[in-house]
């Protein structure tokens, strides 16, 4: 592990991360974001999924300290009585999980599916492609709203389970497009090369080419896509959330938290939807940076 990191900082990615400002800075950002959701139940003050601690005599506090240098509630509270810094660690959680995953899914069905594509070509090519062509035409939140419609009416006691697997389908059935079209134009660059030909020529498998040989070549700008699709996922998690669709109101989502502090934005009750709104644009906005230098740090014309 340790050599593999030396290896990593002396090579070209790495002299180009240590030389970037933005990218150390978003990294940072991003690290303890995610250090932060990760270990939500050491750092967050409170368990705002703990009934028990919740007083509705302490709903919608100001952020405030107290005499002694402290507060209870660093960045006051929501209308439930829950801390707005907890729920904003707890939510970054729940962000960061249907983000994540819905990326790994459609990553996964969308490099199956293009390498295919640009590696048998043919009818493959053009029958997928078009499929490529319906699903663009559907955007991420009516797919939402079908399927959160449909599994309602097919579950109606069970909305609070469906709901992450609502979002997570939702947002990979519009998402592994731009990842299957990606790996096809590289693939179709890539099948014609002379490794290519001679690993034909000596009878090994389509399939292990495609696996062992053009695979590890596509991968680049599908790295690049994959962070950035990241943070379009959240955004895409929050918004839905913010609709009603997403996770059930009792989970102190980012967009959950951002949809009840609307309601009390204009009776001065600022803190509860202007702090979630702020941890989503430095989330979104950290992986959105970090995606623009790995795409330029690949990008050899730029070296």
């Amino acid at each position: 592990m340790k050599q593999a990191l030396l290896r990593w900082i002396d090579s070209d990615i790495g002299y180009s991360f240590r030389h970037s400002p933005t990218a150390i800075v978003a990294a940072a950002i991003a690290a303890v974001c995610i250090f932060c959701a990760v270990f939500a139940g050491l750092v967050a003050p409170h368990n705002p999924f703990d009934l028990t601690t919740l007083e509705l005599s302490d709903a919608r506090k100001p952020p405030a300290w107290d005499t002694e240098g402290t507060s209870k509630y660093l960045l006051g509270t929501d209308d439930q009585g829950r801390d707005i810094l907890s729920a904003l660690i707890y939510g970054a959680r729940i962000s960061l999980v249907v983000g994540v995953v819905s990326v790994l899914l459609s990553m996964l069905i969308g490099v199956g599916l293009g390498l295919l594509a640009g590696f048998r070509g043919g009818w493959v090519d053009g029958f997928l492609m078009r499929v490529c062509d319906v699903m663009l035409s559907f955007p991420p939140i009516l797919v939402a709203l079908l399927i959160a419609g449909v599994g309602r009416a097919l579950f109606p006691n069970a909305h609070d389970t469906v709901a992450f697997g609502v979002l997570i389908l939702s947002i990979t059935l519009t998402g592994w497009v731009q990842y299957a079209r990606t790996v096809r134009g590289s693939t179709m660059v890539e099948r014609n090369k002379e490794y290519v030909q001679a690993a034909r020529v000596t009878g090994v498998a389509p399939f292990r080419i495609m696996r062992r040989h053009v695979l590890p070549n596509v991968m680049g700008p599908v790295l690049v896509l994959a962070t950035i699709h990241v943070a379009t996922a959240i955004i895409t998690e929050a918004t839905l959330s913010f609709l009603g669709v997403g996770v059930p109101p009792t989970s102190p989502s980012l967009g959950t938290l951002i949809r009840v502090g609307n309601d009390y934005l204009f009776s001065g009750e600022w803190w509860i939807t202007i702090f979630p709104g702020l941890m989503l644009i430095l989330i979104a906005l950290s992986v959105n940076l970090l995606g623009d230098w790995l795409r330029d740090a690949l990008n050899p014309r730029l070296r």
